[in-house]
């Protein structure tokens, strides 16, 4: 995902592409108020607003470079691909997929969507990149879906959330409840190098991961990793926060900011606010904790679980105290956190506080 990947949403990249979309929609109203619309209108008018960052027609989330193209037959023949899904890597989550692509398609036939386009920002990758925000999203999809006499039940993600977005480890520290989940972390495309011939190099560098709490008192608990306080936000539930960590996993000979180093193993703590002591938490490693390297892929779903769970750790009592940064305080629905992206603590900054 993200501006440089094989399906970036139309609104990624470029901020005057919402702007220039919300033209091009009030145009096909006024084509199909004066029955002028034409089949050729709907490639003329789209196809310039949804291309990747190098003006791909392929490259893009909604792609209808094949829809109806007056240039050639080949671009006539109807298609409109949807290149934001993958392959589901089971049979009946593929027709769950295709099941809810019909409901949309049947939902919006029948009364089509005219809201305003909403200008995410910098919060499209700050929220939607966490798997509780994700889930939150669909659920309202759901619902809306069922308010149109479409009953769709947001429990049949359930599977694909599980799946793109694995529990990495769950621990207990006095009564609050720490989980660490992956979450998504967009990999772009860096520049040149001439390293071999002229290429692109991608920056995999970077993870991404969601700390949900639970059971948490604000007024005297925070989340701190590796010794910095994580920017909570509240799920809407008392005493349920969740938050992003952002974070160098590996160092590779071409990455951004390549003067950084490693992040891992993350340690969480669940701070005493009151006292500024560490009450416990637990450790994330990226790689085996041991150091060693796994000859071959895991065989199944099992062994990737299980080494998965190797790399999480828990911990007890820690006996240290956790410095607290002056100006951290409490927000309405959370603690402060990074004026563009609130919700996710990135690692490459707060080393440098």
């Amino acid at each position: 995902v993200g501006p440089t990947s094989q399906a970036p949403r139309v609104d990624e990249g470029r901020h005057e592409s919402l702007y220039e979309l919300e033209i091009a929609f009030a145009e096909l109203d006024q084509l199909a108020a004066e029955d002028k619309v034409l089949p050729w209108h709907v490639d003329r008018l789209l196809r310039n607003l949804l291309v990747d960052l190098s003006g791909n027609t392929h490259r893009a989330e909604f792609c209808i470079d094949k829809l109806f193209s007056p240039e050639s037959e080949r671009g006539r023949l109807g298609v409109v691909e949807l290149r934001g899904f993958e392959m589901a890597p089971h049979p009946q989550m593929a027709l769950v997929q295709a099941l809810l692509v019909r409901s949309l398609v049947a939902r919006f036939w029948a009364e089509p969507y005219t809201g305003s386009l909403v200008r995410w920002g910098t919060e499209l990758h700050d929220r939607f990149l966490l798997p509780w925000w994700i889930a939150a999203d669909i659920r309202a999809v759901a619902e809306d879906l069922g308010r149109h006499g479409f009953p769709f039940e947001a429990g049949w993600i359930d599977p694909f959330l599980e799946f793109r977005f694995p529990r990495l480890g769950i621990t207990n520290v006095d009564g609050v409840s720490i989980e660490l989940r992956a979450a998504i972390e967009p990999w772009n495309v860096l520049g040149e190098d001439a390293a071999a011939g002229s290429s692109r190099f991608v920056d995999s560098s970077l993870e991404r991961i969601q700390v949900r709490v639970d059971g948490l008192t604000p007024s005297r608990h925070a989340i701190a990793c590796n010794g910095v306080v994580v920017p909570l936000s509240s799920t809407g539930t008392p005493g349920s926060y969740v938050a992003g960590v952002r974070f160098r996993a590996r160092q590779l000979t071409s990455a951004l900011h390549p003067t950084i180093g490693v992040h891992s193993p993350l340690h969480f703590d669940l701070v005493d606010r009151w006292t500024g002591r560490s009450l416990g938490g637990a450790a994330y490693h990226v790689v085996h904790p041991g150091g060693r390297s796994y000859d071959r892929v895991p065989a199944n779903a099992k062994e990737a679980e299980a080494r998965r769970a190797s790399r999480f750790s828990q911990l007890g009592h820690a006996d240290r105290t956790i410095e607290w940064p002056a100006g951290e305080g409490i927000e309405r629905d959370g603690f402060c956190g990074d004026g563009e992206y609130p919700r996710t603590l990135d690692l490459r900054r707060a080393r440098r506080r």
